[in-house]
């Protein structure tokens, strides 16, 4: 699975592209140039607790990305974990991500 890194590919990620929220994730996508293979990023922010929360949290996050055939050629897509992710299985934050992905129109 290839990840964004660089600090300068999450700005660009943030200024060009959508947000869309839900109570399990919240994902940030930005199209790419033709023939650019996906990348995904997965974020857990310090407020949401200790190193070991937040691992867990990407843990799932990782997980559902997986399942949705993550990433997808041509989007650059960043998976925030929230309050609710922690305590939620990979299969139904997979389904939330499935419904986020369509309505972004990927």
């Amino acid at each position: 699975m290839k990840t964004i890194k660089s600090k300068q590919d999450f700005e660009l990620v943030f200024s060009r592209g959508k947000r869309i929220n839900n109570s399990l994730l919240r994902i940030r996508v930005a199209r790419r140039d033709e023939g650019d293979t996906g990348r995904v990023a997965f974020v857990a922010p310090k407020r949401l607790g200790n190193a070991v929360y937040r691992n867990r949290c990407k843990r799932v996050l990782r997980e559902a990305a997986r399942a949705c055939d993550m990433p997808r050629d041509g989007y650059d897509v960043i998976l925030f974990s929230t309050a609710g992710t922690h305590d939620s299985s990979p299969e139904l934050v997979a389904a939330a991500l499935q419904k986020m992905l369509a309505k972004a129109g990927i």
